[in-house]
Parts: structure tokens; C-alpha cells; sequence
């Protein structure tokens, strides 16, 4: 085979995806396919057996259609394209950014990620399940502030069951929102993210954006809203079945969870699973599964989650 270099030219800005801060992506590509990348301007040039440039090149290219798109490229990136690259999974298109995002758009990673934005575009309730760090609530967070943003819904409801990992809200000092705030924070920090501090604080005190537990949402109906339901996982079958009940006209939802990290005290009792399982199948409701390779977070959550789910996997339980 040969190894004579290969040059692809790209835009100044792929060029710079490439190569990353200090180098960290060039780093990333060469040691995921053996190859020596290298950017002497005008392009990327690598070098390497014929297989191993290939998938490099691919992997090249998903980046730089990135960049070209004006998406910001992290190292998650990166690792999503050499994973694409590996599998022959084709690279995500432009249709899927969302007009939203303190530092651009927001994008899609993976194409179960895709395909949960398509889900959220098309369907009235979705459920999206999976390990932590696959962008769940992230992706359902930017969808609904893309919908409030646009005008298409009135006001974004965020929702979580007050189970906790260990300690209860009732020993947290202060009053009932003080209480409830640190532990919305995960839901917060999307927002802050996506919208910037100053306009969720003044979409908050209009009452466009409102972040409650489920239990505040009982008896009411969510007309020209879209709700998240987020941790799904440690609602019980009565407080989904309530919360799925609330919506009203012009209302969308989205339920997100992970049936592997239930803290209710008895976990069959969890509604996430059980409605999903009625549900499935049922006209404008969608059920989007995440993996272990959708995790963008830090590379060792992945394999984390890899590695818990050999344990499951051994102990014969289906989650």
C-alpha cells in the first residue's frame, strides 16, 4: 500500500478545527488511526497506510463540515467524528443546528442525537433515554428555548422529582425556593449556557421560563408550553402518569432519564420504564435510546458507562 502523504484542502477556519488548541485534535486523530497529520496551510496533509488515511480523512472532513458550518469543535467532536469515521456512520448534515447557543449554535453530535432532534421536531412527546453525559437534557433544553425563542410556544417548563442521592431538601437551608434551586442547578446551568445569564434572569421573572419539582405541577394544564421532564427515572408510575396527563393545547413535552441510575427507594416502582413500555408505538409519541458512544463528555465517561453496562450485562439484567 501506498503511504505517499494526501493533501485535502480545506478553509482556513477547518484548518484550525483540525488542529485544535495546541494541537489536541491533531494529537486525537494521529494516535486514533496511526497516521502523521499535518497542516502546512491551505489544508490538512496526512500521511500513513492507505486504510488508515482513509478513515482519517473522514474523520477530517466531518470536522471541517463542522467548522464550516460556524459550530464551535471541542474534543468531543473530534472523538464523535474518529468514532464515525471507524464505524462508516456518515456525518451529520447541516439541517439539524439550532439557532440558539451563547457561544453559536447548537448541533447535534451523534446521529442518535440527530435523530432525537428530529423526534422533538416532529412529535408532541418524546422520550429520550440513556447514560449520562449523552445530551439529553441539554438537547431538549436548546429545542425548547429555540421554541420560546421563536414564539412557537409560550413559556418553558422544566420539571424534576424531588428524590435525592442520599440527602432530602427538607434539611437544605432557607425557604422553599432556596431549597429547590440547588437542586435544579443541572437544568440551570443548561439554560445559563444556552441563553445567557441575563436574558434567563429576565425570561424567568416574565414567567416564560419557570424550573419547579413534579409535585408543582400537579393539577395544573400546560397549554402553549414545551416541558422537560427531566430524571425521569425517579418519578414513580403516579407522578408520570400525572405529569404526561398536563398537557394542554399547543403543548409539547420531553421525558428524559436513565433507567440505570434510579434512586427511588424501591426501583420497580419507577414510571419511566412503564410508560415507556405502554407508550412505544403510540401516534405523536417517540422514544429515542442513547449509548455508551453518544456520551460527549469527558472520554472516560464512556467508558465508564461501558463498563457498568458489562456488569449489568453479566448479571443477566436488562435496563
Amino acid at each position: 500500500m501506498s503511504r505517499a502523504p494526501e493533501f485535502i484542502a480545506l478553509s482556513d477556519a477547518a484548518v484550525r478545527a483540525v488542529a485544535g488548541t495546541n494541537s489536541r485534535h491533531v494529537a486525537l486523530i494521529e494516535d486514533a488511526f496511526g497516521v502523521l497529520v499535518e497542516t502546512p496551510g491551505g489544508g490538512v496533509s496526512l500521511s500513513g497506510d492507505a486504510r488508515a488515511r482513509g478513515q482519517a480523512k473522514k474523520a477530517v472532513q466531518t470536522i471541517a463540515e463542522r467548522a464550516d458550518q460556524g459550530l464551535e469543535v471541542g474534543d468531543a467532536d473530534v472523538r464523535v467524528a474518529i468514532g464515525q469515521a471507524r464505524s462508516g456512520t456518515a456525518s451529520l448534515g447541516a439541517g439539524q443546528t439550532l439557532p440558539v447557543g451563547r457561544r453559536g449554535q447548537v448541533a447535534p453530535k451523534t446521529p442518535n442525537q440527530a435523530k432525537y432532534l428530529d423526534a422533538l421536531k416532529q412529535c408532541e412527546l418524546v422520550f429520550g433515554l440513556g447514560p449520562a453525559g449523552t445530551g439529553k437534557t441539554f438537547l431538549a433544553v436548546a429545542h425548547g428555548a429555540g421554541l420560546l425563542l421563536s414564539g412557537a410556544v409560550d413559556r418553558l417548563i422544566v420539571s424534576r422529582p424531588a428524590v435525592e442521592a442520599g440527602e432530602r431538601l427538607g434539611f437544605l437551608p432557607g425557604d422553599l425556593n432556596e431549597k429547590v434551586d440547588p437542586y435544579m442547578a443541572p437544568v440551570w446551568e443548561a439554560l445559563t449556557d444556552i441563553l445567557g445569564a441575563d436574558q434567563l434572569r429576565r425570561r424567568r421573572e416574565k414567567g416564560e421560563i419557570e424550573v419547579a419539582p413534579i409535585a408543582f405541577l400537579r393539577g395544573r394544564t400546560l397549554s402553549h408550553a414545551f416541558v422537560i421532564v427531566d430524571e425521569a427515572q425517579n418519578a414513580s408510575r403516579a407522578q408520570m402518569k400525572m405529569v404526561l396527563t398536563r398537557l394542554g393545547e399547543g403543548a409539547r413535552m420531553a421525558v428524559t432519564g436513565d433507567p440505570t441510575q434510579i434512586d427511588l427507594p424501591h426501583p420497580n416502582d419507577s414510571g419511566l420504564a412503564h410508560a415507556v413500555g405502554l407508550l412505544e408505538g403510540v401516534k405523536g409519541i417517540a422514544v429515542t435510546r442513547f449509548e455508551a458512544e453518544d456520551v460527549v463528555r469527558h472520554p472516560l465517561v464512556e467508558r465508564i458507562v461501558r463498563a457498568y453496562d458489562a456488569d449489568a450485562a453479566r448479571r443477566g439484567r436488562t435496563v
